[in-house]
Parts: C-alpha cells; sequence; structure tokens
C-alpha cells in the first residue's frame, strides 16, 4: 500500500489534508475537492488487505460494483459516496466529510454512560430510517457499530461506510477475527460470525438491537476484551436482560430489544421499517412552537419534523 502524506492529490483530484482515524484496514483522511472545492472524507484501504489472493480480482469487481450501490443511495441518515476508485494499490472511497462527532464519543459525554429513552430511541429510529433506504437499494451494512455511526451538530444521524465495509467483510470471513480490534465485531450478527454466504437487512437489526442496548443500559451487550470469547457469546449466549441493569425502560422497549437480538434471522423484526415503527412512541416531544410549523418535503431532517438525535455537539 502506498504511503500517504499530507498533501497527497490522489486521482489529480482529492488533497489529503490530516488523518481523521486509523485502522487495521486502512486511513480515513480529510481532504479537499480541487475540482468543486469542497471537503470531503477518504477512505483508503491497501487492495492486499481486502482479500486471500486467488479471490482478490474478485474482491475488487466487488468495490466497484459496491461503491456503486452505495453511490446511488440518497437519504438524509446514510453518507453520500462521491467518487471511488483503485490507484496504485489503494481503493479509495470519497465521501461527505460530516461536521459532528461519532456515537461512540457521545457514549464518554454521557453522566452514567447511558441516554435517556427519547435519546436512544431517536438515534436507533434514523439509523432505521438509514438501514431501510439501504436495504431496499440492496445494500447491508454488515459493520454498524458506535464508530461508524456519526452525530451531526444538528443532530442528524449519519451511518458511515456503505460501499466498502460489504467487501472486506464479503471476500475473505477470516478478517473478522484476525488481525482486528475487539470493536469489529462487538455488534456482530451470529450469521456474520457463522461466516453465511448469503446475509440480510435483520443481520443490521441485530447490531442495532446490540446499539439500543448499549444506548439504554450504557454497557455493551457482552463485557469482554477477548475477541473468541465475545464471538462465542454472540452465537450462543442468551442477551442480558436490560432490567438486570436497574435501569427504568418501558416493558415493550425492553421487549423490542430482546427480539432485535435473536439468535435467528426469522425470529427478529423483519425490517427496519418495522422497527422504526416501534420506536415511535418513545421519541422526544416535538418542541413547542416548532411543532406547528409545516415540514417542508425536501426537509432533510425528515423523518423527524426537527431533528431527534442527541443534543447538538
Amino acid at each position: 500500500m502506498q504511503e500517504f502524506t499530507p498533501g497527497t492529490v490522489l486521482l489529480d483530484r482529492y488533497r489529503l489534508t490530516s488523518v481523521l482515524g486509523r485502522g487495521a484496514m486502512g486511513h480515513v483522511w480529510q481532504g479537499h475537492d480541487l475540482r468543486l472545492e469542497r471537503p470531503v472524507a477518504v477512505k483508503t484501504v491497501a487492495t492486499d488487505l481486502l482479500a486471500v489472493p486467488r479471490s482478490r480480482d474478485e474482491a475488487l469487481r466487488r468495490f466497484r460494483r459496491e461503491a456503486k450501490a452505495a453511490a446511488r443511495l440518497h437519504h438524509p441518515n446514510t453518507t453520500t459516496v462521491f467518487d471511488a476508485s483503485i490507484t496504485d494499490g489503494t481503493c479509495c472511497l470519497v465521501m461527505e466529510l460530516i461536521e459532528g462527532t461519532t456515537l461512540e464519543f457521545l457514549f464518554d459525554q454521557q453522566d452514567d454512560g447511558r441516554f435517556d429513552v427519547p435519546t436512544a430511541a431517536a438515534v436507533a429510529a434514523q439509523l432505521c430510517a438509514g438501514l431501510s433506504a439501504a436495504h431496499a437499494a440492496g445494500l447491508v451494512h454488515r459493520d454498524l457499530k458506535t464508530q461508524n455511526v456519526m452525530i451531526r451538530r444538528d443532530g442528524v444521524v449519519k451511518i458511515l461506510d456503505f460501499g466498502l465495509v460489504k467487501v472486506l467483510s464479503d471476500t475473505d470471513p477470516r478478517l473478522t477475527m484476525t488481525g482486528e480490534s475487539i470493536g469489529n465485531i462487538v455488534c456482530a450478527s451470529p450469521e456474520l460470525l457463522s461466516g453465511q454466504d448469503r446475509l440480510d437487512g435483520r443481520s443490521d437489526l441485530y447490531a442495532v438491537g446490540c446499539l439500543l442496548h448499549h444506548m439504554l443500559t450504557g454497557e455493551t451487550l457482552f463485557a469482554t476484551d477477548q475477541p473468541a470469547l465475545l464471538a462465542s457469546h454472540h452465537l450462543t449466549s442468551p442477551p442480558p436482560a436490560i432490567t438486570d441493569v436497574g435501569v427504568d425502560v418501558p416493558r415493550p422497549l425492553r421487549d423490542l430489544v430482546t427480539s432485535l437480538l435473536a439468535k435467528h434471522p426469522d425470529d427478529r423484526p423483519s425490517s427496519a421499517a418495522e422497527v422504526y415503527a416501534a420506536l415511535a412512541p418513545y421519541l422526544p416531544a416535538p418542541i413547542p412552537g416548532l411543532a406547528v410549523r409545516p415540514a417542508v418535503p425536501e426537509d432533510p431532517r425528515r423523518p423527524f419534523l426537527v431533528p431527534q438525535g442527541p443534543s447538538p455537539v
């Protein structure tokens, strides 16, 4: 993989300015689109890490195909893909730059490590709104976690990394368990960990259940720092009850989390839209004075009249 430095220009268009994040598979850069003069985010992944050698060509074809599918996805709760290419042994995905912070960071800002019910429901509902559009387009995220959820400064939730994570996880399932941090499987569904060939959107709904449990209790679903043990828990252990933590959560919402965390996909809700509807009763009440303002069809904050995510950063 080519070593990039600040100032490097990719594809004769995108100047890298600073590193936003690092991982085992590559870097995320803040960049600048020289042609349109706008900030962008650029994710770079070495093609050598995409798959075992015998399937690398298929991985590259899949990368191009998935990037095109992700670029056609337009929804307020997903991140827009601007460009994608393979250059100098590196896959590059150019996306909109989100001004805000990750859900992971927001956990550290809570006094007791957890969100109240309306805030947790609002985050999960916006995730389901974005996932519903993605699943309708034939995309399954497969790596939904606190690091891949951004909260914009106006409270809108954005899902990161459609178009690339499916490629990484599909090409060699062993990547899930080798050379990766435990954070990469903290929300992994049983069917993803067992290496099933065909996954659908219900795998992402399991991850939503993991995130909801984390937001409502302040604790990850299975507390361990051992990846193999965590995978085993996802595969075989019943999820801990929210009531065990001593948190006051309405029973229907507790039951929803339990159904999302079912080991078999058929025992979970059938769609993100179904989960969204189940979360609706727990969303924050409209702000007085704003509720009477008519909603504009092009309002980017839909499906809510006002932003219903966590408080602005």
